[in-house]
């Protein structure tokens, strides 16, 4: 198994995208390995076979969406269904996509580096709209939990919430970071952002928006389903420090990662699972 760049969870199942090409699926509950995803090798200009770097990785009902990186770092997208793999875009495209992730069943919404989000018709093979969005480089993008709308962040430190579905933007937040933002996390109206100036950021409904200062820099943020209840990497030893998002108040440090922290996902208000730039995948429990 190779490093670990992207993992969505889908009940008792965990897909897990690493840089040795393959998606890792792995029973929760019995944490054994059930099925991989093993796309074909690439072979470089210097004719060296390597294994494809998979950078995002998304499910949606029986489908798997994989975003790979092909000839001169452009990338390939796959969908993965009844066991067969389909190549939706290839690197002949020339698209730098960052994140790919299912907006329903035909339809996929993807991020870029140039800070264009595009939404695919994949029945069809055509794009509904491809909009550029600012003139910073993408930082982080996350949909939410109904798949209407997406928070969109970049390296200048902007926040701006956006419609899915016609690509409108819906607000733009005062901003609490003033530098890149390396990765969002959004739920029940709650965006929290992590910053390269090391900052959290925090924003919410009824609240004026704040952040809390760091002595190191923030890599990854999680929140819980409520909205209640943020996390973020803290300092250089990769903790996970849980906090309260209305009062600030931080709460219990959950240390064990020997690594930059990359993502963070609760699945209830008790259980979460993160990654580093490692093979491993950390389950916690919250008592």
């Amino acid at each position: 198994m190779g490093f670990v760049n992207d993992f969505v969870i889908n009940k008792n199942l965990i897909y897990i995208a690493n840089d040795a090409g393959s998606v890792d699926i792995f029973d929760i509950t019995t944490q054994e390995l059930v099925e991989q995803i093993v796309l074909e090798p690439l072979e470089t200009k210097m004719n060296k076979i390597v294994s494809p770097n998979i950078i995002s990785v998304d499910y949606l009902n029986g489908k798997v969406l994989i975003v790979s990186i092909g000839d001169n770092a452009y990338r390939n997208v796959w969908i993965y269904e009844n066991h067969e793999l389909k190549n939706i875009v290839d690197d002949s495209k020339k698209m730098s996509i960052k994140e790919a992730r299912f907006l329903n069943d035909e339809q996929i919404f993807y991020g870029t580096f140039a800070s264009e989000i595009i939404l695919q018709d994949t029945s069809e093979q055509y794009n509904l709209y491809k909009k550029h969005i600012t003139q910073s480089t993408m930082g982080d993008m996350v949909l939410s939990e109904d798949k209407t709308q997406v928070v969109y962040a970049d390296e200048s430190g902007e926040v701006r919430r956006i419609d899915a579905k016609t690509s409108d933007t819906l607000e733009i937040y005062s901003s609490q970071n003033v530098d890149n933002i390396y990765h969002v996390a959004y739920a029940n109206s709650v965006i929290i952002t992590a910053g390269q100036d090391r900052r959290v950021g925090v924003y919410a409904p009824n609240q004026k928006p704040y952040h809390i200062k760091t002595s190191f820099l923030v890599y990854c943020v999680g929140i819980t389903p409520s909205g209640k209840i943020g996390v973020y990497s803290k300092g250089e030893e990769a903790n996970l420090q849980l906090f309260n998002t209305k009062t600030k108040q931080e709460s219990d440090t959950l240390v064990g990662h020997a690594g930059i922290v990359g993502q963070i996902k609760f699945i209830n208000e008790k259980e979460l699972f993160s990654s580093e730039r490692s093979p491993y995948v950390y389950y916690w429990k919250l008592d």
